[in-house]
């Protein structure tokens, strides 16, 4: 049996996760939660605290947080070569983090339509909407790939956000953005991963109609 466990949901931040895993190609198996009580109750908040997912099982260690799930595959699997190499770390970490920090909060943000006021923006992490959007813009455009000339785990993050801003319009469809999601979407592993979560999503609506 796997020693690898993803607590998911196939609407949810999950679906990064599970791109990951499939990345790596070790075997992995899948608990998939309800949201609401599934996710609030104690033997799941023994695992992640704050009752979400994803969370990753891995032997006796657990890891939450997708990006952080990202990097700790990356590097407890090195045969897959989606960790940094040297020349490659600074935007590897950069990047990955950034988009977990600063995308993640202006992108929910703009999307509930809470814009801080102009002379309040520098109390806000990551300034203003626009700002973020110029950076990542930057990011993306100066190599194929996030950290340089090869897909890395920072792209299986990075990219999951830029795609699903896309999809959902909380990203400006600016080329730098859509080619950028577009080279992504040729991963055979991102192919299997929407492919398992789909059906994952389709069996849940079933049960519950």
């Amino acid at each position: 049996m796997s020693e690898l466990t993803l607590y998911t949901n196939p609407m949810s931040r999950g679906r990064i996760a599970r791109w990951m895993l499939e990345e790596i190609g070790e075997p992995y198996n899948v608990e998939i939660l309800d949201f609401g009580p599934p996710m609030k109750n104690d033997e799941y908040c023994a695992i992640n605290p704050m009752g979400k997912v994803p969370a990753l099982r891995h032997g006796s260690h657990v890891v939450t947080e997708a990006a952080a799930i990202c990097a700790y595959l990356a590097d407890t699997f090195p045969q897959a070569g989606l960790a940094p190499r040297p020349e490659e770390r600074a935007d590897y970490y950069r990047w990955m983090f950034f988009a977990a920090g600063p995308v993640e909060a202006a992108l929910t943000n703009h999307a509930l339509g809470l814009e801080p006021p102009a002379e309040k923006s520098r109390m806000v992490g990551y300034g203003t909407y626009t700002s973020v959007l110029d950076a990542l813009e930057k990011a993306v455009s100066r190599h194929p790939y996030i950290a340089g000339e090869r897909f890395t785990a920072a792209d299986v993050y990075v990219g999951s956000q830029v795609s699903w801003g896309l999809g959902f319009g909380t990203l400006e469809p600016r080329p730098a953005f859509t080619a950028y999601a577009q080279r992504l979407k040729q991963r055979q592993a991102l192919a299997r991963a929407n492919e398992l979560d789909d059906a994952a999503a389709q069996s849940m609506k079933k049960a519950s109609s």
